[in-house]
């Protein structure tokens, strides 16, 4: 028998299980011939790893399975970045994660949106955070803040990273064609290279995500559509991601044939720059007269970039606060403010 007051304590390891899904990867390129780059991970944990379509299951103790976690999106990282993964680079990476020295954060990782041809697309500013997390709950996204922020981008993105997980067949872009300074009827060529300017920054950002020869093929086979608004009317969009760049210059009418166009299973963004509206003085801004009516409904999410979030060329955020201050002391001069 034991004195008073004495105890034994017995450490017992509790086996667990945790469902890990890994998104935006090959999984056979993941797994390697016959599972290959699994087989490191046997060798030096005990956890069991089991695949099972798009998810892992790990089966064992709560810490082992924690870096058994991070192995396999350190290998996600790799591979998406590199364009290989082999048996030998799963063990550089088990060393790095036991020693702490991951590659990505495990926050770096989570704000991954798109593997591209060229980097990494991840939120970077906190307001980009919220934007992917109010995207992932809401089917109706409205982005509105200044130029530079990367609202029309990363909308591109979480397109084209929802065509590649399958979750949607078809990507529409659509802008309004409003002149901003000069008459489209003194530009030169026919109607569609009259309107392939205001359509450009959606073809650029598209040319960084995608292989040319796939967008090409995907432009043709009708996959993906970039359009004037005004081809938007009278359609229902199944199964689409729907994008509408520049909103502000849609009059609101056009915002609410835009909106009454998504079908089952699709999802709209909508970005714009209420500060950048060219419509004329009588017409007034859809995305204006939207952020007012939607606010409150669910399903519907709203997120505010402001000149903090730009990240463009540093001197973007010294020139729009230069102009806005420019503003400031002309309203007070018109006793505007």
């Amino acid at each position: 028998m034991f004195g008073e007051g004495f105890f034994i304590f017995t450490e017992v390891n509790t086996q667990v299980e945790k469902i890990v899904k890994l998104e935006n990867v090959d999984l056979l390129s993941l797994l390697g011939f016959n599972d290959a780059n699994l087989k490191p991970i046997e060798s030096r944990f005990n956890t069991i790893v089991s695949v099972r379509g798009d998810n892992f299951y790990l089966k064992g103790v709560s810490e082992e399975i924690n870096t058994v976690e991070k192995v396999l999106k350190e290998m996600v990282y790799v591979l998406n970045t590199t364009g290989r993964l082999e048996s030998k680079d799963v063990s550089t990476i088990i060393d790095l994660t036991v020693q702490g020295k991951e590659i990505v954060s495990e926050t770096e990782y989570d704000n991954i949106v798109l593997y591209s041809k060229k980097d990494v697309i991840k939120a970077k500013t906190p307001t980009q955070v919220q934007y992917f997390d109010v995207v992932k709950k809401n089917d109706i996204c409205f982005a509105i803040g200044p130029a530079g922020t990367g609202k029309t981008y990363l909308a591109v993105a979480f397109a084209v990273a929802a065509f590649k997980k399958g979750i949607v067949q078809k990507i529409v872009l659509a802008r309004p064609a409003v002149e901003a300074g000069e008459s489209l009827g003194f530009l030169p060529g026919d109607f569609r290279e009259k309107i392939d300017p205001y359509l450009r920054p959606l073809y650029d950002a598209l040319q960084d995500m995608l292989p040319i020869e796939q967008l090409k093929t995907l432009i043709e086979k009708g996959v993906i559509e970039i359009v004037p608004l005004a081809y938007m009317r009278g359609r229902t969009l199944n199964n689409a991601y729907v994008i509408l760049d520049e909103a502000q210059n849609s009059t609101g009418m056009q915002m609410k044939m835009f909106l009454t166009r998504l079908g089952p299973n699709s999802k709209a963004i909508i970005t714009g720059d209420v500060t950048q509206i060219d419509l004329p003085s009588s017409a007034s801004s859809g995305l204006i007269e939207a952020k007012n009516i939607l606010a409150n409904i669910d399903g519907v999410g709203f997120v505010y970039f402001n000149k903090g979030d730009v990240v463009r060329h540093k001197l973007v955020k010294d020139i729009i606060d230069a102009y806005e201050k420019h503003n400031d002391i002309n309203n007070k001069k018109n006793g505007k403010g």
